[in-house]
């Protein structure tokens, strides 16, 4: 969770990856309206987030009663958002920086529907997740995606796939995608 250009997509991309989690795009989740709203530079209202955000939860319901780990990235910017997202095994890694630093990074992205100028709206709603929430923050001050995606695995106790390029894996940095001939290197 955080806002946008905080590093979901990637942290969220890395974890999935290194853990062997199923991954579900919360933007993909929003209806073309939303798209459509956000592209234009227009704020999403409350209105436009509940219906996105049942998506979302009905995402987390699927995975958490099959018993099947996921990751779903969303912005999840306000407590009254995340209570419909909350359940006993949802937590929360909410993905902290300065406003300077993400909007240089929302800045240098290409064909993202989101536009830098709507970084103040989204900081202006953000709630941050209080200490009686089930929540992981990360600072992402002068890290590299990578090292954010290390420290989740570290602090929640998770373990990398074996093969993973993991940071803290018994190989990290080394492809778990097998070479030609179906075995892994090394």
């Amino acid at each position: 969770m955080g806002v946008s250009g905080s590093g979901k997509s990637t942290v969220a991309a890395l974890l999935a990856g290194q853990l062997g989690w199923d991954l579900e795009e919360g933007d993909d989740l929003h209806p073309p309206e939303n798209v459509a709203k956000m592209a234009a530079g227009t704020p999403l209202t409350d209105q436009d987030r509940w219906p996105w955000l049942e998506t979302v939860a009905s995402w987390i319901m699927e995975h958490t009663m099959a018993g099947l780990p996921g990751i779903i990235t969303c912005s999840a910017l306000k407590r009254s958002y995340r209570d419909v997202l909350r359940g006993p095994d949802v937590v929360f890694v909410y993905l902290r920086g300065s406003r300077d630093m993400i909007g240089a990074r929302m800045a240098a992205r290409v064909n993202h529907f989101m536009p830098a100028a709507l970084l103040d709206s989204q900081l202006s709603t953000l709630e941050p997740p209080g200490p009686d929430e089930q929540v992981l923050t990360v600072d992402i001050a002068g890290r590299r995606p990578a090292q954010e995606a290390a420290e989740v695995v570290q602090r929640l106790r998770l373990a990398p796939e074996p093969g993973s390029s993991a940071l803290g894996a018994s190989r990290p940095g080394t492809s778990s995608v097998p070479p030609r001939g179906g075995r892994p290197p090394g």
